[in-house]
């Protein structure tokens, strides 16, 4: 009777282990079909590391790791991290408070002597892990991109281009991402150790871990396995501009692989690293939904009335975006590392997060802009039409974005193809009749193609529309039609609005603007200049006062705010949400 008993409980745990593999199983087999969707887009090219109450369930890469050798990415390719790197600086921080060698709320002239007392003074450790020191963010200096951040510098030399400085707020009173505030983490670390940053980060880390997939990425090193970085042009890929690693140091420097990431978040499970009061203290966001080195905040999964704790973290840096999350509560990991720049690593993240826990996914959608590109180039301005007009009825499978339509009308223009350019500009002005940027844009092709005629109806269209759009008013005034420029008028739009418009926009490689709210004001920041207030004409189109330049949030078809179109000096400069 016993034996019995015991046989029963065997099979009993068998097929309940059974149940729960297959479970994985079909969860598994749903993540790699949506990722493969995003691939099949051209939307994701990389490595995906999932785990299920801390079971990896899906270990898989993706595309090529380098498409000039046509070398594919596996579970093990190294990828360049950029800023999940803070997350390993915070843990450094942490681990040297612990050791008693540093305080989290003395200001950093303790550690860094010669650092300028003025701001120094001001600015503590808690101040530069939470992004709330007010330093200066050097990546958007002007001409960081195309100048500084292809020479290599020491940490100390390279500390003297913001250290002197004024800060941009009063230390602790606002949050403003700073790479300057993690590159000064880094000193510090130097500087109390006496080792450098590669070194403690060996020893109080890798090691320990036997993280042997990760370290610091110089650009000089042999390294087997490591993924090439792209960025898209036109419909295919460039290599990425270079960039000296000794320049994002410790906020962006470091290299690992999906595999290394999960033994990383299964340590900070336990006290191995750091106490269980360190972490606590490590993962308790300050302002903005910001903790050390880590977002951390609730969020909604499908249709589940509860909402779900993410610690999470993305990374950008030339030719990657990168993406960690960790759901504590259940142990769950999403990792995505991504070597082709600009994939949408967040949708991707919610969709594999309703799989987890049971609730439908919003299909990877195929972008227009892109089927238009092709077509236009093989097919007749008919069928052109009739295509568009099938992909845009087709809301569940086609995405219709705006700017990603009017980039292509300017990658023709660009290109002096200008009949398929001002194709590409009828269709969407024919899709969004109600934007003024749409006319504005088909008027300069009409410009480029010698019909001022046209181009005059466009421009007031446009000017009708938007009578903040200086640049159409002073093309009406280069083709003879001059018009005033009107008083501008603000109008007020609520917090709840102006929240959803808070991001980091990338117009080009090396230049962003970054909009942030404060109260019931939004502040635009451009790379290399100051914060100024924008102003509302509408709740997505707003205006500068300082400067002759308007700003227009793009939405999706859902809804979403995922892009901007910066107007100037008769320029219309798309932007793409990266943050």
């Amino acid at each position: 009777m016993e034996t019995r008993i015991r046989r029963t409980g065997l099979t009993l745990g068998l097929f309940l282990l059974g149940t729960i593999l297959a479970f994985a199983q079909t969860k598994a087999a749903k993540i790699d079909a949506l990722v493969r969707q995003y691939v099949d887009n051209k939307q994701f090219n990389g490595t995906v590391l999932v785990a299920e109450k801390g079971q990896v369930i899906v270990k898989k890469g993706y595309g090529m790791a380098n498409m000039e050798w046509n070398i594919a990415n596996t579970p093990d390719t190294k990828f360049r991290l950029g800023s999940i790197t803070k997350q390993f600086t915070a843990m450094l921080i942490m681990q040297l408070v612990e050791q008693g060698k540093l305080k989290l709320n003395e200001p950093i002239t303790t550690y860094l002597p010669n650092y300028p007392k003025a701001t120094g003074s001001k600015i503590t450790l808690h101040h530069l892990l939470t992004h709330t020191s007010g330093l200066p963010n050097y990546t958007n200096f002007p001409t960081f991109f195309e100048t500084v951040s292809r020479e290599p510098f020491t940490p100390t030399e390279f500390l003297k281009k913001f250290q002197d400085m004024p800060l941009e707020f009063e230390p602790g009173s606002k949050f403003s991402y700073s790479n300057s505030g993690y590159f000064l983490l880094g000193v510090v670390v130097e500087k109390v150790t006496g080792k450098s940053y590669a070194q403690v980060l060996q020893e109080g880390i890798l090691s320990p871990l036997q993280m042997r997939d990760t370290g610091y990425d110089l650009f000089a090193p042999i390294m087997p396995k490591r993924a090439a970085g792209y960025e898209k042009a036109g419909g295919g890929y460039v290599n990425a501009p270079y960039l000296d690693m000794s320049i994002p140091y410790a906020a962006g420097s470091l290299y690992s692989t999906v595999e290394d990431l999960y033994k990383w978040d299964q340590a900070l499970y336990t006290d191995k690293l750091l106490s269980a009061v360190g972490k606590a203290t490590m993962f308790t966001p300050f302002k903005d939904e910001y903790a050390y080195g880590w977002g951390v905040g609730n969020t909604k999964v499908g249709e589940r009335k509860d909402s779900l704790l993410l610690i999470s973290h993305g990374g950008g840096i030339n030719g990657f975006n990168t993406l960690i999350t960790r759901a504590p509560r259940d142990k769950q990991l999403i990792v995505l590392l991504n070597n082709t720049g600009g994939a949408p690593l967040n949708n991707m993240r919610q969709n594999i997060l309703r799989i987890l826990y049971d609730q439908p996914i919003e299909a990877p959608k195929k972008l227009i802009a892109d089927l238009l590109r092709q077509s236009i180039s093989t097919d007749p301005v008919a069928t052109v039409r009739q295509k568009f007009a099938e992909w845009k009825a087709n809301k569940s499978t086609y995405d219709l974005n705006e700017g990603a339509i009017n980039a292509l009308g300017y990658e023709l223009l660009q290109n002096k193809k200008l009949p398929e350019a001002i194709i590409v500009f009828d269709l969407n002005a024919e899709a969004f009749p109600a934007s003024f940027n749409v006319y504005d844009s088909r008027g300069e092709a009409y410009m480029a193609a010698g019909d001022k005629a046209q181009a005059i109806r466009d421009y007031k269209k446009s000017v009708e529309l938007n009578p903040r759009n200086t640049g159409g008013i002073e093309k009406l005034r280069e083709l003879g039609e001059p018009i005033a420029m009107p008083t501008p008028t603000a109008i007020a739009v609520d917090t709840a609005q102006l929240a959803m418009l808070v991001g980091e926009y990338q117009l080009a490689p090396s230049f962003s603007i970054t909009v942030s709210r404060e109260n019931n004001r939004l502040m635009a920041q451009a790379t290399g200049q100051e914060k100024f207030e924008i102003y509302a004409q509408s709740p997505t189109e707003f205006y500068y006062k300082v400067v002759d330049a308007q700003v227009s949030f793009i939405k999706n078809d859902k809804g979403e705010v995922d892009g901007l179109m910066l107007h100037q000096g008769g320029r219309n400069v798309p932007g793409k949400r990266v943050r």
